[in-house]
């Protein structure tokens, strides 16, 4: 009993002291997590290759695993993104990537999802890189308004974070963004949009009509491939560029889905909901239409991508897939994080994170 009794005021004691002392202990947790957090850069820990992360798997819909659509693609330990809805700049920090490394950004098309992170990821590489002059943007005609758009509505910001930190930390020669418009690609054509350090971006016409122009992209780099569609109704441009891609990363909005959406609506009463939910199918692919053009191209797997609608009740994935599975076995539906490793000169697909 007096061991007991020992042991006991000896376990309150030492639970007084841990409590004394909890704001010095969170804080030395804290400030050891912020070191870790900020001084690590995910991509040191990549061997050489391609690699593809998802900063944004959803379309305009909000849902808790998938923000606006963003393709992160490394080439070797170089760092460029594609498209930038929203939340994915804060999803690349989550990721370990550093948003201050990055060297470009490519934009499909201005619908709003795609470009609505625009002003806070030049903001955070602005501030949070060793960057001398603004992001470079390339995407098709009508860039250059978009960049002076989001220049023009952060040009205050711009002044008070020059102000306040000066130009060690905020440079006005790198603030923004720097547009760079190349032509709509002719049709069953590709246009090299960079080719530098055996990295070739190449873009082509996809069909988003009446979305014009609207394209997707190729990133080669030390025998391997990946395709992005960007958001496009089936296309056998895809397929021709996608011919022998180790990674395909395709929109899909699933049509069965959209019609209980649509049926819904006008259960309710909600005319403009019913409208945007008719209108939608006809310029998005399905995942069948995606699995059968990655089918078709012979890819090595399949990642979906720009998902809708959000996929957030047990058993939706599969009323989602529909029987794409079927068509292309080798597929991920994508989430946040999701990430895929494809090693220079190799066939390997290595799928190195399942989401955040």
């Amino acid at each position: 009993m007096k061991k007991l009794l020992t042991g006991t005021l000896a376990a309150v004691a030492i639970a007084v002291f841990v409590y004394s002392q909890k704001n010095a202990l969170i804080s030395t947790i804290f400030e050891r997590g912020f070191q870790t957090q900020m001084g690590s850069d995910r991509i040191e820990e990549l061997e050489e290759g391609l690699h593809v992360a998802l900063c944004g798997a959803g379309g305009p819909l909000p849902a808790p695993n998938a923000s606006g659509p963003c393709v992160a693609v490394i080439a070797g330990k170089r760092l460029f993104v594609v498209d930038v809805g929203t939340d994915s700049p804060r999803n690349l920090a989550r990721m370990g990537f550093q948003v201050g490394n990055i060297e470009a950004l490519f934009l499909t098309h201005f619908h709003s999802d795609h470009i609505d992170g625009l002003g806070e990821l030049a903001t955070l590489r602005w501030a949070g890189g060793d960057n001398h002059s603004p992001l470079p943007v390339h995407g098709p005609e009508g860039v250059d308004r978009v960049v002076a758009g989001f220049n023009m509505a952060y040009s205050l910001d711009t002044i008070y974070r020059q102000q306040h930190h000066g130009d060690s930390v905020a440079p006005l020669s790198a603030a923004g963004l720097q547009a760079l418009p190349f032509d709509q690609p002719a049709q069953g054509q590709l246009h090299t949009v960079l080719h530098q350090d055996g990295l070739t971006v190449e873009s082509f016409a996809v069909n988003h009509a009446p979305v014009d122009p609207a394209v997707g992209y190729r990133f080669s780099y030390k025998g391997r491939s990946v395709v992005i569609s960007g958001d496009t109704a089936k296309d056998q441009q895809i397929e021709k560029f996608a011919r022998g891609a180790d990674l395909l990363v395709h929109e899909a909005l699933a049509p069965n889905l959209v019609a209980i959406m649509h049926r819904a609506a006008i259960a309710i009463g909600n005319p403009t909901l019913a409208k945007i939910t008719a209108d939608i199918p006809d310029y998005h692919a399905s995942p069948v239409d995606a699995a059968e053009t990655a089918r078709a191209a012979g890819v090595g797997h399949l990642l979906y991508y720009h998902i809708v609608p959000p996929l957030v009740v047990p058993g939706q994935k599969a009323l989602f897939l529909n029987g794409a599975e079927a068509i292309f076995p080798q597929y991920t539906i994508g989430e946040d994080g999701v990430a895929f490793s494809l090693p220079a000169n190799s066939s390997a697909i290595n799928k190195i994170s399942r989401g955040l």
